[in-house]
């Protein structure tokens, strides 16, 4: 499945995920403008669970970011007019998707941009702290 996202300085999408057999791997690139990527590992079991990983993409560098299955995933928009595009193994599947709060403490992610700058939905601004997550997602 091919996605295209088109979004201003600030927004702020994420932290997503698909939950159990709908677990999606992506690709994910900048076609125009600039974005922090973020890719956070929710796999039981594994050594670096709640860690995240954070890339600046964008379109003078050209670099891209698999996100592998069992990982949530966001990114901040750092340029106007940017286009993100990304590549998943799998189908949306609306029943099972899940995600953790982008400003969730005890992942401590730099978003870069000032709190007052990131424009957010209300869906992303209620998902809960990995800390409040009773069962695992995968």
């Amino acid at each position: 499945q091919d996605n295209q996202s088109y979004s201003s300085k600030g927004t702020l999408r994420g932290l997503h995920l698909q939950k159990g057999a709908s677990a999606q791997a992506k690709l994910v690139r900048v076609i125009k403008g600039e974005v922090l990527d973020v890719a956070v590992d929710l796999r039981p079991g594994s050594p670096t669970y709640g860690q995240h990983y954070g890339a600046r993409l964008s379109e003078e560098n050209q670099h891209q970011l698999f996100v592998p299955r069992g990982f949530a995933h966001g990114f901040v928009v750092l340029a106007d007019d940017t286009i993100f595009a990304y590549k998943c193994d799998n189908f949306w599947d609306k029943a099972a998707e899940g995600g953790l709060h982008y400003a969730d403490p005890g992942l401590n992610i730099d978003w870069i941009l000032p709190a007052n700058e990131l424009i957010t939905s209300e869906k992303d601004g209620i998902l809960p702290y990995l800390a409040d997550v009773k069962e695992p997602f995968f």
